[in-house]
């Protein structure tokens, strides 16, 4: 079974597989957010942080790979009433823009391989105009010993080390390690492992 096909059996069981709130991280740095602003969402599964966003008053364009994800995240627009423009894409060969958004987010993208990885991330980076910020959260080495969700891989979790390499030549750079309850829907439940990092091209 493809990564594609693993992903869209998942997301096709009924009710929202991580839940319809934003990812705790995320809301928490909507201080940092203005309504106006162009956002961009990767792997947005099914809909719960790009809602967000555009109910913030963000611009914004999400893509996952799901199709399954994606028709939860357009009815989950709908039914908040708010406009996000979806796209159905791979991280791996999607036409990624550059220098269009003031905020790329990325909440548990780490189904990506190391290789894979570095090019997300730069194209992350790449996405971004000039100040633009990266939110993004992970699950550190840790998470193996919890098994709450994330993948069993340990070279596919996040380091404090590993992101600051790969966003050293950002202007500015705020990593914050914890362990914590997470509650998001079925799919993520109980004391995590996470990592948290906050960049700014």
């Amino acid at each position: 079974m493809s990564e594609l096909e693993r992903w869209d059996t998942r997301y096709a069981a009924p009710g929202f597989l991580f839940g319809t709130d934003p990812n705790a991280f995320l809301k928490s740095k909507a201080h940092l957010l203005k309504a106006g602003q162009r956002a961009l969402s990767i792997a947005d599964g099914e809909g719960r942080n790009s809602v967000f966003l555009a109910e913030l008053g963000l611009d914004v364009r999400a893509m996952d790979f799901s199709p399954n994800a994606l028709a939860k995240a357009q009815a989950l627009a709908k039914e908040r009433g708010v406009t996000v423009r979806f796209e159905q894409a791979d991280l791996e060969t999607w036409t990624w823009p550059a220098g269009e958004f003031d905020v790329v987010v990325a909440i548990f993208i780490q189904f990506c391989e190391p290789a894979m990885r570095a090019r997300v991330f730069e194209n992350m980076k790449r996405a971004l105009k000039p100040g633009g910020l990266i939110l993004m959260q992970g699950y550190r080495p840790k998470q193996i010993e919890y098994k709450t969700g994330g993948p069993s891989q340990v070279e596919q979790l996040y380091t404090r080390e590993l992101l600051e390499t790969a966003f050293a030549d950002c202007v500015s750079v705020e990593i914050e390690e914890y362990d914590r309850e997470v509650h998001e829907g079925a799919g993520h439940g109980g004391m995590s492992a996470l990592i948290d990092l906050v960049a700014r091209k």
